[in-house]
């Protein structure tokens, strides 16, 4: 058969897993995809989802009979619909039903084979008949899963586990029916070390019933434990709204959302969720979108201004004209950004899939090789079979395997939560190495918005007469500096006459007064040039990289207005907590090197690159990683999108473009550098979780398997240790969803 290698377009598809029961299972489905021509799949065991990359010579039915050829079962994903699909709670759980059946035959039998004093007359024969349903019924996933891989040639934890129940029931069926246990009166005390004593009066029924539970326990912990890890995604998924009343031929008709499509009208009442992304075409309200970004605040709309999908209409009724639906809102990215971040997998689970992949066969070669020194050294067939199944049954694996996925998933959750959007696993890793971080001025340490800063009369004049004039002008203007000014006054008089100047400024009739308001040379054109003092204030604004805005009237310049951009409250907090952090801030900027120096200085910022192309914001990244720095760069624009994708880490204000989000690592929803803090913070958190993860669960298996073969530990100690194991792995994860933001 010939292979075409020519490089061609991948598609991508997430396919749904089931049947597996440990990492193992998770890195041999891996293997089968990757051994395709030209397919790359990531298997997660934690969400039992496998994300594949195929070429065109594959279809999605050679990767489901891939999954099926390995032993389990693999489903395409439904087809996305407007309401998004929400992972509802089983009304049963048979996990729970199994484990509350075996829990309460097996403490019976446990209590037993512990307290000597209660071991009556044919108690052995009454264990029997307690542990015989754990084992054959309770156990039966690990038996089913144990033989499925058994006839595909693969060993996995499940077989540890079933021949590890199954070798300690074995023993005790022949210890009673052909050996000396099963005689009226036969007792035998509960140890913790392993005695060199005939095994024929010895049973193991409390080993067998009881491993089985514990681990039965184990599994239904991780299950629920990754469902509380993935709670943030779902309430996440949640926030949208279920149905909308959209307008047809002026008629309002309740319909689900799924059913909206792009240009549809529908109103949204006080109190209501805005049902998708849209355009506000008819009234005006404040927007809370504090469960979607965390902004504590409300946001004024009127018509023109745009508006989210799930967030809440605080104030009056709107019409909205739907722009985006389905699964191209912003609620819907988010939450497959959150996703996709899950079903990554860093480098150092990767290395923790390959261990667990031949570590089964290992820890059966080595309980072979106990049975064998037991025997051979005379210690006793009780002592080698028990040393033996011991070290089956205290070596599973799954703590790796849920190591890293718990953690992602908690951390890129809780992060969901504060605003910050991780794409994936490695990105954690990234943000572990960084050490110099570019910020964008615009949008990022400033508001981008144009306020008023200053406004100067000239002698005799009023402050609020030269503001009070040029904002009833400038109310008309669609110029962002009119508007600006528009904005800082409270109270407009009527304008007569109005003219704009393109580029110059607006001229017109206020109160009875000819006013001009814009360039100086505007107000000189008309004879009125500036006195000295606002001649000063128009230097003195320039010198700060603002605007100075010439106010005059009735033949004389009467002021100037000093507008510009604003920093945000936060930023300067943001820099000193980034240098914190260990980073070494640098301010990037196309606007001059004055107005840059300025908000640097007012930020704590000594690094300046300021009149930059965004070519150049590029090559500047690439300097500074050439000068052996690890760069991360926050920015918001289309102009940052090629810096922010050269960068060993992105960040993207959630504020800014769609470019810039999708070239980023990392978004952050709410437009606070703060927030980029806590993205690094949480980041690194995650990060160091993994490796205490990873460091509990290598540390835990290298130091119990030597106790377990020199007979230090029973096999139902061993079977609750290892369950331990992998409850504290989740446990320790979980520890990530009381991390605090320092947005306050």
């Amino acid at each position: 058969m010939t292979t075409d290698h020519a490089p061609g377009p991948l598609a991508d598809v997430e396919l749904a897993i089931t049947g597996m029961t440990c990492a193992s299972c998770a890195n041999r489905i891996e293997r089968k995809l990757n051994k395709l021509d030209g397919v790359t799949a990531t298997v997660n065991y934690a969400t039992e989802k496998a994300k594949v990359s195929y070429p065109g010579t594959v279809s999605t039915d050679d990767l489901l009979r891939t999954v099926e050829a390995a032993g389990y079962a693999a489903a395409l994903p439904t087809p996305p619909s407007g309401e998004v699909a929400v992972d509802a709670e089983p009304e049963r759980d048979p996990l729970l039903q199994r484990l509350l059946v075996s829990t309460a035959l097996s403490v019976p039998v446990v209590a037993m084979a512990m307290v000597p004093a209660w071991q009556f007359t044919h108690w052995q024969w009454a264990s029997l008949a307690l542990a015989a349903p754990v084992v054959v019924w309770g156990a039966l996933p690990f038996h089913r899963a144990a033989w499925t891989n058994l006839r595909h040639g693969a060993t996995t934890m499940d077989t540890l586990v079933s021949m590890g129940v199954l070798a300690a029931f074995g023993w005790s069926l022949w210890a009673l029916f052909l050996g000396t246990a099963g005689e009226p009166g036969m007792t035998h005390p509960f140890r913790i070390a392993i005695d060199r004593t005939d095994g024929a009066g010895n049973i193991y029924l409390e080993a067998a019933a009881g491993v089985t539970t514990f681990i039965l326990a184990g599994r239904w912990l991780e299950h629920r434990s990754k469902r509380r890890a993935g709670a943030a995604l779902r309430a996440l998924l949640e926030l949208g709204a279920r149905d909308v009343g959209v307008l047809r031929n002026g008629v309002e008709t309740r319909i689900p959302v799924d059913q909206l499509v792009v240009g549809d009208e529908f109103v949204v009442r006080p109190g209501e969720k805005v049902a998708t992304d849209g355009e506000v075409v008819e009234g005006t309200s404040a927007v809370d979108a504090s469960m979607l970004t965390g902004e504590s605040v409300p946001v004024e709309v009127r018509p023109g201004d745009t508006v989210v999908g799930a967030t809440v209409n605080a104030g009056g009724r709107l019409v909205v004209r739907a722009t985006r639906v389905g699964a191209d809102t912003q609620l819907a990215q988010m939450a497959r950004l959150v996703e996709d971040a899950q079903n990554g997998k860093a480098e150092v689970q990767r290395l923790a899939d390959r261990i667990s992949g031949v570590f089964v066969p290992v820890v059966i070669a080595l309980a072979v090789a106990t049975l064998g020194f037991w025997l051979g050294a005379g210690g006793g067939a009780t002592a080698a079979f028990t040393a033996a199944v011991a070290v089956l049954i205290i070596a599973c694996p799954c703590a790796l395997g849920l190591a890293t996925p718990t953690a992602l998933m908690v951390g890129t959750g809780r992060g969901a939560q504060l605003g910050i959007l991780i794409k994936g696993p490695e990105v954690l890793e990234n943000t572990r190495r960084v050490d110099t971080i570019v910020l964008d001025k615009t949008g990022t340490v400033t508001t981008g918005e144009m306020t008023v800063h200053e406004v100067v009369a000239a002698d005799g004049e009023s402050v609020d007469d030269v503001r009070r004039l040029a904002a009833a002008l400038e109310a008309a203007s669609e110029h962002p500096i009119g508007r600006a000014i528009a904005a800082s006054a409270d109270s407009l008089p009527a304008v007569e006459g109005f003219t704009n100047r393109e580029g110059l400024g607006v001229e017109g009739v206020v109160e009875g007064h000819a006013v001009v308001v814009g360039r100086p040379s505007l107000l000189a054109d008309w004879s009125q040039h500036l006195p000295a003092s606002l001649a000063a204030a128009v230097e003195r604004a320039q010198a700060q990289g603002r605007t100075a805005v010439a106010v005059g009237w009735d033949g004389r310049a009467r002021g100037v207005i000093v507008v510009g951009d604003t920093v945000k409250p936060t930023s300067a907090e943001a820099i000193a907590r980034l240098r914190d952090l260990g980073l070494t801030p640098v301010l990037l900027t196309g606007d001059n090197e004055a107005a840059a120096r300025h908000v640097a200085g007012q930020v704590g910022i000594e690094t300046v690159v300021a009149d930059v192309l965004p070519a150049d914001k590029v090559d500047e990244v690439k300097r500074l990683q050439a000068a052996g720095k690890v760069v991360a760069m926050v920015g918001d624009g289309v102009n940052d999108a090629a810096a922010l994708a050269q960068a060993d880490l992105g960040l993207a204000m959630g504020t800014g473009t769609d470019v810039a989000i999708e070239a980023s690592d990392l978004t952050l929803v709410r437009g606070d550098l703060l927030v980029a803090v806590d993205a690094i913070r949480l980041s690194r958190r995650t990060l160091t979780t993994i490796k205490g993860n990873l460091f509990w669960a290598f540390a835990y298996n290298v130091a119990a398997l030597p106790l377990a073969a020199a007979g230090l530990l029973n096999p139902m100690l061993a079977g609750a240790a290892m369950a331990f194991s992998s409850v504290f792995v989740v446990t320790n994860s979980l520890r990530l969803r009381g991390f605090r933001s320092s947005v306050a």
